[in-house]
């Protein structure tokens, strides 16, 4: 992995910049972070602007709507958006970190061409129907059915933790469709719309007060065979591919972010006399060692994803694992830093903090990562 830079790519970084200083100042002010319906008005308006200007899509193959930018493109955009202080995916995060390139990488040609424009312009918001009550770390013990009624499924069931639902366009969705089959095997990848009749959604509140997330009830809904990603009943291997962009790429903008609040958190220390203690000191010494570290894993995963045609490796759950308890490290330090500021729920870090506690689950519980490491990448037995 080559870590300097073209005078090419330094022509690119330079363009960036001066699109992002013209454009950043046109956005609209930042709505109520809890009001995730203006939140959605306010991420499409913003991957418009990225849309109209080149932008939107940057990495993903030019036969898949995107730039066919080369990896160190991808990096030096997410780096320098993070640094103007860009917004970032938002509400639009399913449709372009993982439904988007799955479809990419996975759907027919009629499916890229109906579903990945209106993603890269930000007119379509997906959500994620994977987990269910009872199939969250074990995905693959789902019930949610679908029975074939000529060009029809006929879904049935219930999903969890479904991202951006309320607000979403279309669902990715995990239905079991061979309840005979051993289960992996009955599994098939559906795209659904979400203003079907039959669908109930019902928000969950989480512990920093947002509803990103909610309860989706399915009853008897009708779902096109013609929107089934894949064949039927080999929907866990798109599954895969899908789990590999968002644990692999999907996360890459969150270690700048949390690279910036370092830097935010050390000067902070600085000012409130924080930083006369050695403990402080060290632990943000080694925060920084642990996400520039983080950021070299990131470059390697997403060179390594363009080297064999686009789809992460399971090298990201190494990064995904470790990313998710340094984040967590990172916040209990912002805490220690605050003090009794750190208890204030109208403080950015103090959300960040509660949010934080999720990233040990959200995309593959820590264990699940542990075992993915241990049997796929040094060859342990699986354990009994």
């Amino acid at each position: 992995m080559d870590l300097t830079y073209t005078d090419e790519e330094e022509a690119f970084r330079a363009r960036l910049r001066e699109w992002l200083a013209v454009s950043l100042p046109k956005l609209p002010p930042k709505p109520d972070p809890l009001d995730w319906p203006a939140r959605r008005s306010y991420d499409t308006a913003w991957q418009r602007m990225l849309y109209d200007a080149g932008y939107a899509g940057l990495h993903w193959p030019e036969a898949a709507g995107g730039r066919g930018a080369t990896p160190t493109q991808h990096l030096i955009y997410l780096e320098e958006t993070e640094k103007a202080g860009a917004p970032y995916v938002g509400a639009n995060f399913v449709g372009l970190l993982h439904a988007g390139p799955t479809i990419a990488a996975e759907g027919t040609p009629e499916q890229r061409a109906r579903w990945l424009p209106p993603v890269l312009c930000g007119d379509e918001i997906w959500c994620q129907g994977f987990s269910e009550p009872d199939a969250g770390s074990d995905l693959a013990s789902l019930r949610t059915k679908a029975v074939r009624d000529g060009d029809d499924y006929v879904v049935t069931g219930s999903k969890i933790w479904t991202s951006h639902a309320e607000v979403a366009d279309w669902c990715e969705l995990l239905v079991r469709t061979d309840p005979e089959a051993p289960k992996h095997r009955g599994i098939t990848w559906l795209a659904m719309p979400m203003d079907a009749p039959g669908i109930t959604v019902r928000p969950l509140r989480t512990l920093a007060g947002s509803a990103e997330f909610a309860e989706v009830f399915l009853d008897e809904v009708r779902v096109p065979a013609a929107n089934r990603v894949g064949a039927e009943n080999d929907g866990w291997r798109v599954t895969m591919v899908t789990l590999s962009f968002e644990r692999g790429t999907a996360f890459v903008g969150e270690v700048v972010a949390c690279r910036r609040t370092l830097t935010e958190l050390a000067a902070t220390a600085k000012r409130n006399g924080t930083w006369d203690d050695p403990a402080i000191r060290r632990q943000l010494g080694l925060l920084n060692a642990e996400f520039t570290a983080l950021w070299r894993l990131t470059q390697w995963n997403v060179s390594e994803s363009q080297r064999v045609g686009g789809v992460p490796g399971v090298g990201g759950s190494v990064f995904k694992l470790r990313y998710s308890h340094a984040r967590q490290e990172l916040y209990d330090t912002a805490a220690r830093v605050l003090g009794p500021d750190s208890l204030d729920l109208d403080r950015e870090w103090t959300l960040d903090r509660l949010s934080s506690l999720s990233y040990t689950i959200a995309a593959g519980t820590s264990q699940i990562q542990r075992n993915i490491v241990a049997e796929r990448i040094l060859g342990l037995p699986k354990g009994r």
